[in-house]
C-alpha cells in the first residue's frame, strides 16, 4: 500500500508525511533522500559527466533500509544517510534530479520498496510518475508567504546571513524549476485530494489529513 503526498517546496510534505507515518504506524519513503544519494554517489565519483554517469548508474547498489522505523540510505551497503546532508549534495542535488535517467532509477528503487508493506512518501511527482495507482494521493501547498515563513524559520536557526527574501526568491526559483522540468515536473495528478495549509498549524494539517487517510483507507491497525 502506498499512501503519497505530493506538493512545492516548503509546503511541510516531509514533515507532515514523518508525521502521519508515525501516528498511523506507515514506513516513511523519502523520496528526496534518495536523490540526495545519488548526487552524492556523482560528487564522490568525482563529478563526471552525465554521459559517463549514466554508464555508472545501473551499477550502483542503492538501498533503502526501512526495518527500524527509520529511513537508512545504503550505498554499496554504507550506511550514508548522515553524508547525504552535507552542503555540497545540497546544492547539487536539483540539477541531479531533473536528469530523466537518475528519476527512472530512482523511481525503480521506490516501486521496489514498497512492493512490500504500507508505505507513505512525500515528492514532487509521485502521484502522476511513480505511483500513477496509488492508495491514495494528497497535493500539499500554500501561499509562497507561508512556504517562505516556515522555511526561514528552519533555516535562520542554522544560518546566520540568510534573509526572508533570499528564501522568498529562491522558492520561486525551485517553483519555476521544478513546473518546467522535462523528466516529470512538479504537477497535481488529477485524483489527488488538495491540502491548503495556509493558516493552519501543523497539528490541523495532521489531524485533517489522518482523518481522510482512515475515511478512506482500511487500515491492518
Amino acid at each position: 500500500m502506498i499512501i503519497v503526498i505530493d506538493g512545492p517546496a516548503g509546503s511541510g510534505k516531509s514533515s507532515t508525511a514523518k508525521a502521519l507515518s508515525n501516528r498511523l504506524n506507515l514506513h516513511f519513503l523519502d523520496s528526496g533522500a534518495l536523490y540526495r544519494a545519488v548526487t552524492y554517489f556523482w560528487i564522490s565519483e568525482g563529478k563526471p559527466s552525465t554521459e559517463s554517469f549514466f554508464k555508472m548508474l545501473p551499477g550502483v547498489d542503492l538501498k533503502a533500509d526501512v526495518s527500524d522505523g527509520s529511513f537508512l540510505v545504503m550505498l554499496n551497503e554504507t550506511d550514508i544517510s548522515n553524508e547525504i546532508r552535507k552542503s555540497e549534495v545540497a546544492d547539487n542535488v536539483s540539477n541531479i534530479a531533473s536528469l530523466p535517467e537518475v528519476r527512472q532509477f530512482v523511481n525503480s528503487i521506490m516501486r521496489d520498496l514498497v512492493s512490500n508493506g504500507e508505505f507513505i512518501a512525500d515528492g514532487r511527482d509521485l502521484g502522476t510518475a511513480v505511483f500513477p495507482d496509488a492508495d491514495l494521493k494528497f497535493y500539499m501547498d500554500a501561499s509562497i508567504e507561508e512556504r517562505a515563513r516556515r522555511r526561514y524559520k528552519e533555516l535562520s536557526s542554522k544560518q546566520d546571513n540568510i534573509s526572508f527574501e533570499d528564501v522568498v526568491n529562491n522558492l520561486k526559483s525551485r517553483d519555476q524549476k521544478d513546473r518546467s522540468r522535462k523528466a516529470d515536473p512538479l504537477k497535481k495528478a488529477d485524483d489527488a485530494i488538495v491540502i491548503n495549509t495556509t493558516g493552519k498549524t501543523f497539528e490541523e494539517q495532521v489531524d485533517l489529513m489522518a482523518a481522510i487517510i482512515h475515511e478512506n483507507l482500511k487500515l491492518n491497525h
